[in-house]
């Protein structure tokens, strides 16, 4: 896998993680840098952890589904990104509040990083070096979640669903990037 597309993964990976941070940033009446760095470190370790936990999963079963992995990755990527656009699209608002305490923090990290576990099985099954790889998108993760809260303590909800949306687009084109590229479309 290129370091280009690892990084364009991560950047998508990390939409949900931003856009919660967006949200921890509208909260604060005054940027708490402490609390920006708790935010960043909670979401870049479970966008580390999580695609850690897939890849262990995908190689498990990998020899049953070699076949139809690129199938799998497509459908898991697409899956994820469709959610990410339909969840930004919604109309439901999400209560904001600025608590960085262990219980919100470990349920928002966990929620913001299902996807990932996902894409942790598809690297698997696409044999990518996992080290390096979750190491990126924890480091990439952590950037734009304390950048996510500077942004919404300046910007407010305006780039939110934005932000979401893009994220779902990168990841189903990196599905069709996948599966084109093991059909022979793409070389």
């Amino acid at each position: 896998m290129s370091l280009l597309t690892l990084f364009i993964t991560a950047v998508g990976l990390s939409m949900d993680a931003f856009a919660v941070s967006v949200c921890k940033g509208l909260a604060m009446k005054k940027l708490s840098w402490k609390k920006a760095l708790i935010i960043g470190l909670w979401f870049g370790g479970f966008q580390a952890l999580m695609p850690t936990i897939g890849f262990v999963l995908g190689t498990r079963f990998e020899r049953y589904v070699t076949a139809i992995d690129h199938w799998i990755a497509f459908v898991l990527l697409a899956l994820i990104g469709i959610s990410m656009i339909k969840e930004a699209l919604s109309k439901e608002e999400e209560k904001a509040n600025d608590s960085v305490d262990v219980k919100t923090m470990f349920l928002l990290a966990v929620a913001t990083s299902i996807d990932a576990l996902a894409v942790g099985i598809t690297y698997a099954f696409l044999q990518v070096s996992i080290v390096p790889a979750v190491s990126f998108i924890g480091v990439i993760t952590f950037f734009l979640s304390v950048i996510g809260v500077k942004i919404g303590n300046v910007f407010g909800l305006k780039y939110k669903a934005r932000a979401e949306i893009f994220g779902g687009v990168i990841l189903i084109l990196m599905g069709l990037k996948i599966l084109l590229e093991h059909l022979g479309v793409l070389n």
